[in-house]
């Protein structure tokens, strides 16, 4: 598994921001949210999934760039909203840095760091930002569902709610996680993901194949697993691993 729970100072500072931003991007009226759409899968709007408590998602793709998120912004605020996209930025650019750190750890503990500026000039971050609404009983109830992540690298920020496998030849494995939820306070968190661009052919390095690693994936590109994990999980209810397995594995 490949787990950790980190406290980054620079990303505390503007937390309280963050959360009044995702208010106030989440109070827009429906017709509005749906602008935000994408040819990507999970990369736009997204909202009512089944077996779930009322759920909302929206995409932000580059949100370290300013120009990016300056344009998201214009697309859902014609008008402008300069507090909202300095806000959405600073975080997102903190939270990359945090994700910079954590992927060097990673590539410098298996001894191949040479390939670590490659991979972050491969590298595009995606802001998705989540809401769960407040459940209507005081049972606990599921908010989302087990799932596992399909990108090299999440880094997940909530409110006060509690609720890189083929690159490393299996030896990192993405964790099956879940939201519970209980209380009578809304959820609202954010999840930055790591992901390779599209083009960007995924294999394993040769120092992570040997007789006791055998090679495990064949190369891929990343956008092309998507849309194939989304095709597969909307029929068969496929999980990421699994999908990958069958989309590439040797």
């Amino acid at each position: 598994m490949a787990a950790l729970k980190a406290v980054f100072f620079k990303v505390s500072s503007v937390r309280k921001a963050l959360f009044g931003a995702l208010e106030e991007l989440f109070d827009l009226p429906l017709e509005t949210k749906v602008k935000n759409s994408s040819k990507k899968p999970f990369h736009g709007y997204v909202q009512k999934i089944p077996k779930m408590l009322p759920f909302e998602s929206l995409g932000i793709d580059d949100a370290n760039v300013l120009e990016k998120v300056k344009g998201f912004t214009d697309v859902l605020w014609p008008e402008g909203n300069p507090k909202f996209w300095k806000t959405i930025q600073t975080y997102a650019e903190q939270i990359s840095e945090l994700a910079l750190i954590i992927r060097r750890m990673v590539v410098e503990s298996y001894g191949v760091e040479k390939y670590f500026d490659e991979n972050m000039d491969l590298t595009n971050y995606l802001l998705r930002v989540m809401k769960i609404k407040v459940p209507e009983t005081t049972d606990t109830e599921v908010g989302l569902l087990p799932h596992t992540d399909m990108n090299m690298l999440t880094i997940l920020s909530q409110n006060h709610v509690d609720g890189l496998q083929a690159w490393t030849n299996g030896r990192l494995h993405s964790p099956t996680h879940r939201v519970m939820m209980r209380g009578k306070e809304t959820r609202y968190s954010t999840g930055l993901f790591a992901i390779p661009k599209s083009g960007h052919i995924i294999k394993a390095p040769e120092e992570l194949v040997d007789e006791e690693h055998p090679l495990l994936f064949k190369p891929y590109d990343h956008v092309e697993f998507l849309g194939f994990f989304y095709a597969e999980a909307h029929r068969y209810g496929t999980t990421a691993q699994s999908a990958l397995k069958t989309f590439c594995g040797v």
